[in-house]
């Protein structure tokens, strides 16, 4: 009666062993089937029988959680291209330090309970895994929805650059502080990045205007619109449409002209532009 459920055991942990990918390290399978040795010479009774029946079924569903974490884990490091060895969830974590050899210490080999709690370590490591990965690739969707890197219309070509140019009205050189998209009227601007509207409305020489907020001390206008889509105020997210092109304000035909400044200062709109 004793080596029924012993085989029983056995025989599961022969199926387990077999998955595509094993999780379970030469050792501590080793440290199972001797474990599964002494009971079997051991007068064990009931009790012991439920004890591993019970182990048993830790052992399987902590197997089956760890093989989820370990394709989980691996789908993710493709999907975010971080697949260059960072994150390992094909191997143990890493161990190790001297041997320190005492002869009064009575050898034990290592018991079912070791097994559990070896594979319970593994788990909660591709658990901090996961978690790290998590954090990585939220900053990173952070970062890139913060860049300035989106064009802000899909037809049209840059009509005039960032600099000391002739003034298309006066004919006399003049700074220009953005770039010039010419476009037909009625063509979609889109933000070149998150942020917050702090402007929306009519504005002198600039005409129809949107000015946005991004943070970290950068702010971009949208000058010259038709019309305007958004109001003060609102969240716009990289790539919304905010406007259309017109010929607002001082302009001699159909264009976008963009700013964009960092704490104050007007910069090239092209370098962030060029990022994408």
């Amino acid at each position: 009666m004793v080596a029924v459920p012993v085989m029983a055991a056995v025989l599961t942990w022969s199926v387990l062993t077999s998955a595509p990918q094993p999780v379970i390290s030469v050792e501590s399978e080793a440290a199972w089937q001797e474990t599964l040795a002494d009971i079997d010479t051991e007068e064990s009774g009931g009790e012991s029988q439920a004890q591993l029946e019970h182990m048993t079924q830790q052992l399987a569903r902590l197997q089956t959680r760890l093989m989820r974490l370990d394709a989980l884990g691996e789908r993710l490091t493709e999907l975010a291209d971080m697949s260059d060895g960072e994150f390992d969830f094909g191997s143990d974590p890493g161990m190790g330090g001297p041997e320190l050899l005492n002869n009064s210490l009575k050898h034990e080999s290592p018991d079912v309970q070791s097994v559990l709690d070896r594979l319970a370590d593994r788990i909660d490591s591709r658990t901090q895994q996961l978690k790290l990965l998590e954090k990585l690739m939220v900053n990173r969707s952070v970062d890139s929805n913060a860049l300035l890197d989106f064009r802000p219309v899909h037809q049209g070509h840059i009509s005039s650059g960032f600099g000391r140019r002739s003034d298309p009205l006066t004919g006399r050189i003049a700074m220009h502080t953005g770039l010039d998209f010419a476009a037909p009227r009625g063509t979609p601007i889109f933000a070149v990045g998150a942020g917050v509207v702090t402007f929306a409305g009519r504005n002198g020489a600039y005409g129809n205007m949107v000015e946005i907020s991004h943070g970290d001390g950068y702010k971009t206008r949208y000058a010259h619109a038709h019309t305007l889509d958004i109001k003060k105020g609102d969240l716009v997210s990289k790539g919304q449409q905010i406007a259309t092109v017109g010929s607002t304000g001082r302009s001699t035909g159909p264009h976008l002209h963009l700013e964009v400044f960092h704490k104050g200062m007007a910069v090239n709109p092209a370098r962030h532009i060029a990022l994408k």
